[in-house]
């Protein structure tokens, strides 16, 4: 079962789990990070790792962000993969926990 990227990173973009990914699944947008479903090896070492709590395990992604599972996929093939740490935006902060980030995804 592949870990998912949720809504809470949109607008965060912490990359504290890439480091730790063994098989380099996350891929970088401009304001969100995804996760190739296909790469996945279900470690569970990123989970620990993100800040924020946006990353979960497929089968237990919040209920209303289920959406989530397809957009990691979809993105994962289009946005490239990031392997080394970088800082969060510049206004992270301002956006954690803030519901209804979708519309803010930056493609």
């Amino acid at each position: 079962m592949p870990f998912v990227v949720t809504e809470n990173c949109i607008k965060c973009k912490y990359t504290d789990c890439v480091e730790v990914c063994p098989v380099d699944c996350f891929h970088e947008g401009p304001n969100f990070l995804v996760i190739d479903p296909d790469e996945c090896i279900d470690c569970t070492l990123c989970e620990p790792e993100c800040p924020i709590g946006a990353i979960f395990p497929e089968d237990d992604v919040p209920a209303g962000q289920e959406g989530f599972v397809a957009l990691n996929k979809e993105l994962a093939v289009a946005w490239p993969v990031i392997t080394v740490r970088k800082e969060g935006l510049d206004d992270a902060k301002e956006w954690e926990g803030k519901p209804d980030k979708l519309r803010l995804l930056e493609r």
